[in-house]
């Protein structure tokens, strides 16, 4: 049985320069409304509000669709659940294996193999080394990269090194997939298969969580959606309703309830 707990989760990147304030907004492009996710930490730092309070609970079934603009956090929502950021403040329990498609370059060595890089990724996704050895047959033939497989991963184009780690990060069934948009990984035969591939792996989790813009998306895997601002949740519930909703989201008001949709 999967579950996901999160209760009051904060998540603050600090940035350590006098010109924090100037540079975050001109990298980041924010709005004068948004400037407030950028406060004084200190005498010599600033921070980013990335995440504030965040409070979710899901479960077997649950297909959750993560909406909002750019900035919103649904990337460090995701992040967060998959172990790549601690939260800063608050408490995660989540049960059953993750498989976090936000970042399928993780633990790959550049100077490694191919045939390296299976079993180093197929580490970092939870598998044991006799576990990821014997996804190498499968990823051999999905990826067709054949004798490539030999040469260090510096070596292949940036869609070859897409297509290993897309292979091996879907060559196993998680109970709970992270997504953020769906993956184009190679040629146009070679994205069909991916699709395909992807589709069947959505169908047999447990729990998934996307985050993406596109409503197509979004209506056909998921039952259940979050709108995202500012780092907080401030809707949940039918996916049309929260689509709806993000049209013209109330910037300053929180969700009502504590962010369950299960």
């Amino acid at each position: 049985m999967a579950k996901i707990e999160l209760r009051d989760v904060t998540v603050d990147f600090p940035v350590f320069t006098s010109r924090s304030r100037g540079l975050l907004n001109i990298l980041f492009r924010y709005a004068q409304q948004e400037q407030r996710r950028v406060e004084a930490s200190g005498l010599s730092g600033f921070r980013v509000h990335a995440l504030r309070g965040i409070d979710l609970t899901l479960r077997d079934g649950d297909r959750i669709g993560l909406i909002g603009r750019n900035g919103a956090g649904k990337t460090t929502l995701l992040r967060v659940l998959s172990g790549v950021y601690e939260p800063t403040a608050g408490d995660i329990r989540i049960e059953g294996r993750v498989s976090s498609l936000t970042d399928i370059m993780l633990g790959m060595d550049m100077d490694a193999s191919g045939y390296d890089n299976i079993i180093l990724r197929g580490i970092v996704l939870g598998l044991t080394k006799a576990e990821a050895i014997r996804l190498i047959p499968e990823v051999e033939e999905f990826t067709e990269l054949s004798e490539y497989l030999h040469l260090p991963v510096r070596a292949y184009s940036q869609g070859m090194l897409l297509r290993l780690a897309f292979a091996v990060s879907t060559a196993i069934t998680p109970e709970i997939l992270l997504m953020d948009e769906m993956i184009g990984a190679g040629d146009a035969s070679f994205l069909k298969k991916a699709q395909v591939r992807i589709t069947r792996l959505i169908d047999q989790v447990s729990i998934l969580v996307i985050a993406s813009h596109n409503s197509d998306i979004l209506t056909q895997f998921c039952n259940k959606a979050l709108v995202l601002d500012e780092g907080r949740i401030v809707a949940a519930g039918e996916v049309h309703e929260c689509l709806a909703r993000y049209g013209s989201p109330a910037r300053d008001t929180v969700a009502d309830g504590d962010g369950k949709v299960g």
